[in-house]
């Protein structure tokens, strides 16, 4: 092999259409159905567009509602089985701010907003993403029943080991609006990227 086309990088981004619909957001969102709503809107973009899975993620200012980054999934267009929504905004906010602890000192708490219960992976970046609040449409399998994902193993435990590090977790806000934005995925016979396709 010749050693000098080994990558030595790569770049993660959000689609074409993100930087627009970005600019249209309020810097503030204070109540958790207009975070969540904007996270929606998010996820339903990435699937009209064909631009990933249909998963997105915000990371807010806990208590002033400041809007820090929204993600969204990016795994397939970015050949990246990493590039899930979750990631994305928590790297996106990292970098804004130049820190790897979205939990540090002198930061305000964070909090993440996803369309759905992370992934076995994506429970591992929020632990790690100093984040101090969770808040997610739905955790129970019936996004997994629509779309066919696998989550992989997620811990028994897994709300107690977050309540354990400190990060509050609020489930269920605008659960029936993700759950029909799932059924729209897939009716659109998508791509559904699994690890055991392997």
């Amino acid at each position: 092999m010749d050693h000098t086309t080994l990558p030595c990088r790569f770049v993660l981004d959000l689609p074409n259409w993100a930087p627009d619909e970005l600019q249209q957001l309020p810097q503030f969102l204070p109540d958790l159905k207009a975070r969540m709503a904007a996270v929606l809107r998010f996820a339903r973009l990435n699937t009209e567009n064909q631009t990933g899975g249909p998963f997105a993620a915000g990371v807010f200012e806990r208590d002033s509602g400041r809007l820090m980054s929204i993600g969204v999934n990016r795994v397939v267009p970015l050949n990246c089985s990493s590039a899930h929504a979750e990631v994305m905004a928590l790297s996106l906010a990292q970098q804004r701010l130049g820190v790897y602890d979205l939990g540090g000192p002198g930061l305000p708490a964070h909090q993440l907003v996803v369309n759905w219960s992370p992934c076995a992976m994506c429970f591992g970046a929020v632990l790690w993403s100093g984040i101090r609040s969770l808040v997610i449409a739905g955790a129970d399998a019936a996004m997994m029943a629509i779309t066919s994902f696998d989550e992989g193993p997620m811990p028994d435990k897994w709300r107690e080991e977050l309540a354990k590090r400190g990060i509050e977790l609020i489930e269920g806000v605008l659960r029936q609006e993700a759950l029909a934005d799932f059924r729209t995925f897939a009716a659109s016979n998508p791509v559904v990227y699994n690890g055991r396709q392997g």
